[in-house]
């Protein structure tokens, strides 16, 4: 689904920026993150992200050119698993599951008249309500392994050296019910923004990316090492893919 795939790349390319500030840096034993210094505090924040088995991402804003609104509302970990659900703006949006290697995804009428042109309308009607299930070796559904997979998705965060970047500590405040720390910097002419759990794990818990022109665009981050749902659709909701396409 390279469509999809593309997307998700784009969608991430913020997120890499904001816990990009996490690379380099030095290191802090002590436990209260708030007397660090802003590089300190992101170091952190990239270790607990690199330590955790899972997590729930959610995105929302402007993660792309100006104008291309996506969404992504994803559980994910580290063994490859996932659920939730990728939106691309106008251009439609999919429901993924995916346990092990098998994947199911139930595309809206939208994606299917943008994703698939020409035969997009046929197939949804032969679908129906139902999921597309297959494996991760079938063309349409590899690019899935990718989005689903938290260490391809923490590679990408954490790939950028931005060693020389300036970053600053604001004022503690409060992130949907969390104490949180941010840290600012400037990267590729965007303003990132990372806050950071001042109690327990420091975990980024948000990333707010702007820039120039562009609409704000912000990322939370929740549910730090909670099993990612294990609830698959049923046979009979659920179309064999290779036998569609077959």
């Amino acid at each position: 689904m390279s469509a999809h795939h593309r997307t998700w790349t784009r969608a991430s390319s913020a997120a890499l920026l904001a816990v990009a500030l996490a690379a380099g840096g030095t290191a802090y034993a002590g436990d209260d993150i708030e007397t660090l210094t802003a590089r300190q505090i992101a170091e952190k924040a990239r270790e607990a992200l690199l330590d955790a088995e899972s997590v729930h991402i959610t995105s929302k804003g402007d993660l792309r050119e100006p104008g291309s609104p996506n969404e992504l509302d994803l559980a994910l970990d580290r063994s490859g698993n996932c659920a939730g659900t990728v939106s691309m703006g106008g251009e439609g949006s999919v429901e993924i599951i995916k346990r092990g290697e098998t994947v199911w995804m139930k595309p809206d009428a939208a994606f299917w008249k943008n994703q698939v042109p020409g035969g997009g309308e046929a197939v949804r009607e032969l679908v129906g309500d139902r999921y597309l299930r297959g494996t991760t070796d079938i063309g349409l559904l590899k690019g899935m392994a990718g989005v689903c997979d938290l260490d391809t998705f923490l590679d990408r965060l954490t790939g950028v050296p931005t060693s020389d970047v300036s970053l600053t500590k604001g004022e503690k405040t409060e992130v949907d019910g969390v104490e949180a720390i941010p840290v600012t910097g400037n990267l590729a002419g965007r303003t990132v923004t990372l806050y950071v759990a001042t109690e327990g794990e420091p975990h980024p818990v948000r990333l707010v990316v702007t820039s120039a022109g562009a609409a704000k665009a912000t990322v939370d981050f929740s549910d730090y090492d909670e099993p990612v749902p294990t609830a698959t659709p049923t046979a009979d909701d659920s179309v064999d893919l290779s036998t569609l396409l077959g």
